[in-house]
């Protein structure tokens, strides 16, 4: 799959997911917007590792809870190249995972605002240059809140999950006369450092009571799935391989939510 003359933007490129799927949209020819929030130096040594291989980066710091920075973020790919192509809207957070009277207001707030707005905001700004030529928009949701509710104590983010499906469903038909598709990727267990950021409270005494079998990831001989294999579908639904795929959620989890969902 090549991309030459395309533009991807990536939201969580610094890492992970984010992280794999730029550099193989750099490998492939794309002019590549990587961008992240943090400001410390990820996002802009992953523009240099696409550069390095003779590819078109530039590192972007927005936070996506912040529809002006979005905004910005997309003003300044147009203005660089002329052109947005593909909408890669992957950063979010996990959040706190506790029981409902523990899930304060202030955490279920910071999850919605990061997770679904700044899904939204991402992809807002950004339609009005893909319905000039067409193009692919791809939104990270989760196994959870879609087809696994046994992540107990996941309430924020599994709706945040699940709501940004329905609004990729929504979209997807908005955009069709323009040429513009709108899936959405659904991972399971994969080795990134999300979850090293989650912050658990209270979980053992509303998990519910069932043993699942040994090992979490069938297809994997119970490990996790890697970013690279992620991307991989990313650049499929992004190619005119897909050119016929819109408003579908696509699991990538090796079997994982079928066993614990």
């Amino acid at each position: 799959m090549r991309f030459e003359n395309k533009v991807a933007l990536i939201t969580g490129g610094g890492s992970g997911i984010g992280k794999a799927a730029a550099v193989a949209f750099g490998r492939e020819g794309a002019k590549v917007a990587v961008v992240g929030r943090d400001g410390d130096g990820q996002e802009e040594e992953i523009a240099n590792q696409i550069r390095s291989n003779n590819g078109e980066a530039v590192a972007i710091i927005s936070d996506i809870s912040k529809p002006e920075e979005m905004e910005n973020a997309v003003r300044q790919v147009v203005n660089q190249w002329g052109r947005l192509d593909i909408v890669f809207a992957n950063a979010g957070i996990n959040g706190l995972w506790a029981p409902v009277e523990d899930l304060t207001p202030d955490k279920w707030n910071e999850t919605i605002n990061i997770n679904l707005n700044g899904t939204y905001y991402t992809i807002r700004p950004a339609v009005s240059y893909l319905k000039k030529q067409g193009g692919s928009i791809i939104v990270t949701s989760s196994v959870n809140g879609t087809r696994m509710f046994s992540s107990t104590g996941a309430t924020a983010y599994a709706t945040t999950k699940a709501g940004q499906v329905a609004m990729a469903k929504m979209l997807a038909l908005e955009l069709a006369r323009f040429n513009v598709r709108v899936n959405v990727i659904c991972p399971g267990w994969i080795k990134t450092q999300i979850d090293e950021n989650t912050e658990k409270v209270n979980l053992e005494n509303i998990k519910p009571a069932v043993e699942f079998p040994e090992g979490a990831v069938p297809l994997k001989h119970g490990g996790p799935g890697q970013p690279e294999e992620v991307a991989n579908l990313v650049l499929f639904l992004a190619s005119d391989a897909a050119s016929l795929i819109t408003g579908t959620e696509i699991w990538i989890d090796g079997g994982e939510s079928l066993l614990q969902g």
